[in-house]
C-alpha cells in the first residue's frame, strides 16, 4: 500500500518540521518533502522536536517548487481552511483518506507555511482541497496538528499496533456486595447517619440503588470494606 507523501511548502521553523515528522511517524507515514524551507535544510531545531522520528527527517527531500515536489504524484490534496476563489472538490480528512487508499498512484497531502497557509497558486496546482471541520470562531491549527489529523485518518485503513487490552476484573458475586452493604449500614447506624428515623428505609433504598449500579469486582469490595473499617476506627496519634 502506497503511503501519501507529506509536503510542507515553505515551512518557517525547523521545530515545526520536526513536530510534523513526529506526527507522521505516529501514524505510519515516513515520506516527507520540503519545498523551499525558509531557514534551509537540514535545520538543527528539527531533530529535538521530532522526538525520535529521526529517520523521517534524514530521508526528507528538498525541492525548489511545489510542482517539482509532487511531480510523481497522481492526486494532490491541498490542505486549507480558507476559501480562495478556486473551484475544486472539497473533502474532509476522512473522505480524502478513503480516496488515497483506493488510488493506485501516489498521493500527496500539501501543507502551507505556518503563518499564512497555502497561497492561491499552491491551491490551484492541487486536484482537491481538504478542509478540517473546525470551530469557525477559532479556525487556527498549527502545522503539526494539521498533519496529525490527516495522518490519523489515513492510518485507519492500515494495521497499526493498538494499545494492549487489559481485561477488567469480573464482577463479584452479589453475596459479596450484600456483605459490604451490611457492613456499611451497620457503621452508618452506629454513627447516627439515618436521621430522622422514619426516613431510614427510603435512604437505605437510595443507597442500595447507587451501590448496585457499579459492577464492583471482588477487589473493589475488599477495598471498600477496608475504607469503611478505617473510618470507624479511633484515629491513631501522630
Amino acid at each position: 500500500m502506497q503511503q501519501p507523501v507529506i509536503v510542507l511548502v515553505r515551512p518557517q521553523l525547523g521545530e515545526n518540521i520536526g513536530k510534523a515528522a513526529r506526527a507522521m511517524l505516529n501514524f505510519g507515514l515516513t515520506e516527507l518533502r520540503l519545498v523551499a524551507p525558509r531557514d534551509g535544510w537540514p535545520n538543527p531545531d528539527a531533530g529535538p522536536a521530532a522526538s525520535g522520528a529521526d529517520d523521517v527527517l534524514a530521508e526528507a527531500q528538498v525541492f525548489g517548487t511545489l510542482a517539482d515536489a509532487v511531480a510523481d504524484c497522481t492526486t494532490i490534496y491541498a490542505t486549507t481552511v480558507r476559501k480562495r476563489g478556486v473551484t475544486k472538490p472539497v473533502l474532509t480528512p476522512e473522505a480524502a483518506a478513503r480516496e488515497v487508499h483506493a488510488s493506485a498512484g501516489r498521493s500527496a497531502y500539501v501543507f502551507g507555511p505556518e503563518r499564512s497557509g497555502l497561497e492561491t497558486d499552491d491551491v490551484t496546482l492541487a486536484h482537491k482541497i481538504v478542509t478540517v471541520p473546525i470551530n469557525p470562531e477559532f479556525a487556527s491549527l498549527n502545522l503539526a496538528q494539521a498533519v496529525i489529523l490527516l495522518a490519523y485518518e489515513w492510518s485507519k485503513g492500515v494495521a497499526l499496533a493498538s494499545p494492549p487490552e487489559v481485561p477488567l476484573d469480573p464482577p463479584a458475586p452479589h453475596g459479596e456486595l450484600e456483605e459490604f452493604i451490611g457492613h456499611l449500614v451497620r457503621d452508618l447506624d452506629r454513627s447516627g447517619y439515618f436521621f430522622p428515623p422514619e426516613r431510614r428505609e427510603m435512604t437505605l433504598r437510595t443507597l442500595r440503588t447507587a451501590l448496585t449500579k457499579t459492577g464492583w469486582s471482588y477487589n473493589d469490595i475488599r477495598m471498600m470494606h477496608g475504607i469503611v473499617t478505617a473510618l470507624g476506627r479511633t484515629p491513631r496519634p501522630r
